[in-house]
């Protein structure tokens, strides 16, 4: 079986809450999900998630090869880029590629991917995610409910701008996941809005009150000495990743002692998610994969061994996808359909036509100009002023 060409679908993911971070919130609560679909001369078409917008430069280095050989086409795909570099969108080319020759690899084997990666067990635990920081506290316990009646008993809130806020929030949550367990496991996302001193402070502040399993992305992403200060001042674990593309970029944060919960972003595919966990794996540390759409990377964290949680964002799926796992007993329990088990409605979300907001001008993909640079906390938390 060969690959012959390719097709991009674009439908909605419907939250029906505004959603956001530290960094910008996207008010109407409808995000793009873009869809690749790769086809081949055998009939089977292989689903791959994320933005693709490099594929005229990367499909001519999978057109006409075998998806089984999957792991040697990730690497094909690096060499074709290997003067340009293959961070951001590139990257997440070749992760919405990769994800579907893996979809593929498995629908050859006739088995879910889960089982073609070896894992024996098809339960993944998760934790509740509700990308929550524009909620008010009553529509935040709500929403939380609803992850705690899925079996929940750990969440992580998005924050970082008033310490105040986030702790009233965090009480209120730990409430709530109570029903599931007596001690709660609660994390913040930081979103890399503070500086090491004001990371060390915030987080000194709500531990004195709630005690937090981790803080993610406390400082930026590249900071390795910066993350290892803050992981040696504060109780909690150092959680980061999600934004790394590629080996290369953990080696300093591994070797700089700087991260205790290694992440890696579903949106950079299969290869890099299960080569990311083996490098942690040799540093004894475990891995985390950060949420996405259909939670396609959930059929690999079954299969390392050290995987700790994967995060769970909603309990619904984008318009048109038909996911074939369920959202129970705190985790994902993964299904038997073939490949990652999505079938695409490619008419339905044709006649929708909608469109969504996380590539606004103000989403929360971009970074505020004054982000770790104010001196006073905002108004309960509901802008980019960020306390120092």
């Amino acid at each position: 079986m060969k690959i012959t060409g390719y097709e991009t679908v674009t439908t909605v993911h419907e939250w029906g809450r505004p959603v956001g971070d530290a960094n910008g919130i996207v008010e109407a609560g409808v995000t793009e999900v873009p869809v690749l679909l790769l086809h081949t001369d055998g009939g089977l078409t292989g689903v791959g998630l994320g933005a693709h917008p490099d594929m005229a430069k990367l499909f001519p280095a999978v057109e006409g090869e075998d998806p089984r050989a999957v792991t040697s086409l990730y690497d094909r795909m690096l060499a074709r880029v290997f003067k340009s570099g293959h961070a951001g969108a590139v990257f997440g080319t070749i992760g919405a590629i990769d994800m579907a020759l893996w979809d593929l690899k498995a629908k050859m084997a006739d088995e879910p991917l889960w089982r073609t990666l070896g894992a024996r067990d098809r339960f993944v635990p998760g934790y509740a995610s509700g990308l929550d920081i524009a909620l008010p506290t009553e529509e935040l316990v709500t929403l939380y409910g609803r992850f705690a009646d899925r079996g929940f008993s750990s969440g992580k809130l998005k924050g970082g701008l008033d310490a105040g806020h986030d702790i009233a929030r965090l009480l209120a949550v730990r409430d709530v996941l109570r029903r599931n367990s007596a001690n709660p496991g609660l994390m913040l996302d930081a979103n890399e809005t503070w500086n090491r001193k004001q990371a060390v402070r915030y987080v000194g502040e709500i531990e004195a009150t709630v005690p937090l399993v981790w803080v993610e992305e406390p400082v930026r992403r590249w900071d390795a000495e910066g993350n290892a200060l803050v992981s040696r001042a504060v109780r909690a674990g150092v959680a980061t990743g999600e934004n790394l593309t590629g080996m290369e970029q953990y080696r300093p944060l591994l070797d700089g002692a700087s991260v205790d919960i290694v992440q890696a972003g579903m949106v950079w595919g299969v290869t890099h998610f299960l080569r990311v966990a083996t490098l942690a794996h040799g540093h004894d540390l475990p891995i985390s994969p950060v949420g996405y759409n259909c939670n396609p990377i959930a059929h690999a964290a079954a299969a390392v061994p050290n995987h700790l949680t994967t995060e769970v964002q909603d309990l619904s799926m984008p318009f048109g996808l038909t996911v074939d796992q369920v959202i129970a007993d705190g985790g994902i329990v993964l299904g038997d359909s073939p490949g990652l088990g999505i079938d695409v409605d490619k008419d339905a979300i044709a006649s929708r036509r909608a469109s969504g907001g996380w590539a606004s001008a103000g989403g929360p993909h971009v970074r505020p100009a004054r982000a770790g640079l104010s001196l006073a906390a905002s108004a309960n938390g509901q802008n980019h002023q960020i306390p120092l």
